[in-house]
């Protein structure tokens, strides 16, 4: 029995440590949702982007994306993504701000990037503001489809040219 009450208390050490590591696994992790002022932005397609996701400006964490909804009103905007996303109230965003979906890594996962402008005006923070300057995500598959649909027609692509500069025709010459 007294093997019993040892294997007892060491399983629930053990529980326990994994229990700590886990909390500071989570509060560490920057998972947490940021609370703030939230903005909009139209997207043609968002692939790979869910609800929860970071919001970046030069790689920094900002705010999560809050919502995903498909416009199915007719019109111009039919079958655009909205994108809704809680920003930092400490952080102010130019009118003239990017967004864009963009990959963590080659195979891995996507986050939201604002890339700032320049304008002086700044995007509304009582829950109107909006980014209308947007660039939808690229994808692999058909990037290799072009580079292959382009070799096929016998096109070189530019990284194929291996540093040969084309030829420049000579300006022509005036005429008095």
């Amino acid at each position: 029995m007294g093997r019993s009450i040892f294997e007892t208390i060491l399983g629930a050490v053990v529980l326990a440590i994994a229990g700590l590591f886990l909390f500071f696994a989570y509060k560490t992790s920057d998972l947490h949702k940021v609370e703030g002022y939230t903005i909009t932005a139209n997207f043609p397609m968002v692939d790979g982007l869910k609800d929860g996701i970071d919001v970046k400006v030069n790689g920094v964490k900002i705010g999560s994306v809050t919502g995903l909804k498909l416009i199915t009103d007719p019109g111009p905007n039919e079958y655009l993504v909205t994108v809704s996303m809680s920003i930092d109230p400490r952080i102010s965003l130019p009118t003239d701000t990017m967004a864009l979906v963009a990959s963590e890594s080659l195979l891995g996962g996507k986050y939201m990037s604002l890339e700032p402008g320049v304008d002086e005006e700044m995007i509304k923070r009582d829950g109107t503001g909006r980014v209308t300057r947007t660039q939808a995500p690229l994808r692999l598959d058909d990037l290799i489809g072009q580079l292959i649909y382009s070799q096929k027609r016998g096109d070189t692509p530019p990284s194929a040219s291996k540093g040969t500069a084309a030829a420049v025709p000579a300006p022509a010459p005036a005429h008095p």
